[in-house]
């Protein structure tokens, strides 16, 4: 299901913000061999926005040509994924995980399922456990992270990265 409305995203470090407006189509898990080098990871989440009502609101991605047909924005000051693009066409994909709210969009399906790691259904029965490990150092390093925090939170800023109070 896709729901119409105005979606706010950008990278970790906050030097590439993007907008997009309507509905985001096709919300969906690639798994192919190419997202998952770009993504550094298992699978990359993405979702199509309409290329007439997205816009960058800060700063400009980086692009990788990683085929004839494709190119991938990335912020190159942080390295965050954002964009699989295939110019020319009337939509952008954007990479969920960057979304403001990236709970607000649900995958409906998976492709490039011929590349997916054969283990990965059993993910959902590894034991889990919260950042902070349960322990006195997890805790001590999580609040470390916390104190230390570079990440631009999940909403537009006027400035980014904020002004030092004097």
């Amino acid at each position: 299901m896709s729901i119409s409305r105005i979606y706010t995203g950008g990278c970790q470090c906050g030097a590439v913000r993007y907008r997009a407006e309507g509905t985001l189509a096709d919300p969906h898990l690639c798994h192919c061999r190419m997202c998952q080098k770009a993504a550094g990871n298992y699978f990359m989440p993405l979702a199509n926005a309409p290329r007439a009502s997205f816009r960058i609101t800060r700063g400009e991605p980086s692009w990788f040509y990683s085929s004839e047909v494709a190119r991938r924005g990335f912020c190159a000051a942080c390295g965050t994924p954002l964009f699989y693009d295939m110019p020319g066409a009337d939509f952008i994909n954007i990479v969920l995980g960057s979304l403001d709210d990236p709970y607000d969009v649900r995958p409906l399906k998976q492709s490039g399922v011929e590349s997916r790691v054969p283990w990965f259904s059993h993910l959902p029965g590894l034991p889990g456990g919260e950042t902070d490990a349960g322990n006195k150092a997890g805790a001590e390093r999580h609040l470390a992270i916390l104190e230390s925090n570079r990440q631009h939170p999940d909403f537009d800023t006027e400035h980014w990265p904020p002004e030092e109070e004097t």
